[in-house]
């Protein structure tokens, strides 16, 4: 509920400050003293759309700020934390300024946000009630959610919300199946080619690389032989080999007249023998080795071409060609299976959409349950009001389905017997709608949720008896919550726990607004002056006092 309200430099407001109560609270004043500017400014503060400039003449600018107590379990708290917010939990502080020129400046509890957040910020804290409603029971999209929360239908309305997402999640399911099966039809030739080709190939992983290296080798492989070949010659039997062999065999025959002096040269010659076998050993591995089949380059070279030519086709690396070939084939398997997917998933949909027609069907009984006894009820109280002839009818009609169900809720209304039921803004008058609208609230109130209720001039047009009505069911809403009235009703203003005087001054020729909480003695004079005009009597201060003892 609101806490506090203050006010810098807004219209015609140089500094106000207004302390609101539990309870209900009355606003009374002349007519042009400001009390609907003090509405506009917590309008204002609140994010809702109104005058474009509010700023006082001669400041730079405006600013009001707005403190709200919250219950533990307030909605504003999801608000806050969807929104990111800091939530000090038990207190929520508003504050937007407006600049001169028209810039305006909002934030929630000193942390800076949009005016989009203010807005939904003050669905969960406050509600206005006037003739020229348009936001709360007037607007014809608010009168389902009233209804089900009259009713008491949150159950059904979650079973129905469910039974809705299920039904589009089986939907889109089905809706994505047939739209991939088609997509494969329109491409079903290119996948059993593609796969086929695939599958002829049957490219490795890592086989390319392979392939390349093998190919580069035997690319080379002629070259290096006819150096190592020439090598090999020039070892072997025909080159050092040979030549080492008959130097040896002709230095054994001279040794035996040499007296032992060719025993090392000898001994050497032997040594470098044995180490020239070897090497000449290793060269004719070598040339072993790099021999190669000219059919095996070429075989090599196809594969290895196919490969590539087949990535290159495909746009992609060409290891990636076997999870590639997968793919297609689980395509082609999806298709070759997508009938049956198809059928089932159309048969889940079917059982998803029965399911909704019965959670939906269920929930327009217990709205047309539910409306049957908001309509006794709201014509209980009409009575009172002075309204007994008028009839007021909650109609339900078909909608397109959706998460709320697939009903329409109208409050409608017929103020003379025998005419015709129409919109409850088009048909009352000014008077009659004010009523209409209360005994509306007073019906539904129970499932309010610490909302502080405004009604500015709910009870315009009427006076006697039926204003004494009307405060008496103003009184019965602010039981236990908090309610604001502008009114110029003194029977309205009489039940009112805690009263404000709001009046105009006149300083250094500029007119401003001021705010006054009266005492029990302050009461009876303002009580006076609505009964009497500006001129008190005797006979007026005791009606006053009556109104306030009764």
């Amino acid at each position: 509920m609101l806490r506090a309200l203050d006010i810098r430099d807004m219209l015609i407001i140089d500094r106000l400050e207004l302390r609101a109560r539990p309870g209900l609270n009355v606003l009374t004043g002349e007519t042009g003293a400001g009390k609907s500017i003090l509405l506009d400014c917590l309008g204002f503060v609140l994010g809702w759309r109104g005058r474009a400039e509010l700023v006082r003449e001669g400041a730079d600018q405006g600013e009001v700020v707005a403190e709200f107590a919250l219950t533990p379990d307030h909605p504003a708290h999801a608000v806050l934390a969807e929104a990111g917010l800091p939530d000090e939990e038990d207190t929520l502080l508003l504050r937007r300024a407006n600049r001169r020129g028209g810039a305006k400046t909002a934030w929630v509890n000193d942390r800076r946000v949009s005016g989009e957040i203010l807005r939904r910020l003050s669905e969960t804290l406050v509600e206005l009630h006037g003739q020229q409603d348009d936001r709360g029971l007037l607007d014809p999209r608010a009168h389902r959610g009233l209804l089900d929360a009259f009713g008491g239908l949150e159950e059904p309305l979650a079973a129905v919300r469910a039974a809705w997402g299920e039904r589009r999640a089986a939907k889109k399911r089905l809706e994505e199946a047939e739209a991939a099966l088609a997509e494969a039809r329109a491409e079903e030739e290119y996948l059993r080619h593609a796969a086929g080709e695939l599958d002829d190939l049957a490219p490795e992983p890592g086989e390319e690389e392979a392939l390349d290296a093998r190919r580069r080798m035997m690319q080379g492989a002629e070259r290096v032989r006819e150096d190592v070949a020439r090598a090999q010659a020039a070892l072997g039997p025909q080159g050092a080999e040979g030549a080492m062999g008959d130097a040896l065999r002709w230095l054994e025959g001279a040794a035996e007249t040499t007296e032992g002096r060719l025993e090392e040269p000898l001994a050497a010659l032997s040594r470098a023998m044995v180490e020239l076998g070897e090497a000449v050993s290793g060269v004719e591995e070598v040339l072993q080795a790099l021999a190669f089949d000219p059919l095996e380059l070429e075989q090599v070279e196809e594969r290895l071409f196919a490969i590539r030519g087949l990535a290159r086709k495909h746009q992609v690396m060409p290891d990636e060609l076997p999870d590639l070939a997968d793919r297609l084939r689980a395509r082609l398997e999806a298709l070759d299976a997508g009938e049956g997917e198809i059928a089932r998933l159309r048969a889940e949909a079917q059982e998803a959409e029965a399911a909704y027609a019965a959670a939906a069907g269920a929930l327009t009984a217990a709205r047309q349950e539910a409306a049957g006894r908001l309509d006794a009820a709201v014509t209980a109280e009409l009575a009172p009001l002075r309204m007994e002839r008028a009839a007021f009818e909650t109609r339900i009609a078909e909608a397109e389905p959706g998460p709320e169900g697939r009903d329409a809720v109208q409050f409608m209304v017929a103020t003379n017997p025998g005419a015709p039921a129409g919109p409850l803004d088009r048909i009352a008058s000014g008077g009659e709608l004010s009523r209409f609208l209360l005994a509306l609230k007073v019906c539904i109130a129970a499932h309010d949720r610490g909302v502080t209720m405004i009604f500015d001039e709910i009870d315009r047009g009427v006076g006697g008896a039926t204003a004494d009505a009307v405060g008496r069911r103003l009184k019965a809403l602010a039981d236990g919550g908090q309610v604001l009235v502008v009114t110029h009703s003194p029977q309205v203003a009489a039940l009112g726990a805690h009263h404000w005087r709001v009046s105009k001054r006149v300083d250094d020729g500029v007119t401003l607004t001021d705010i006054a909480a009266l005492d029990a003695a302050g009461r009876v004079e303002e009580l006076a002056r609505m009964l009497a005009g500006d001129r008190i009597t005797a006979e007026a201060r005791a009606a006053a006092e009556s109104l306030l003892a009764g």
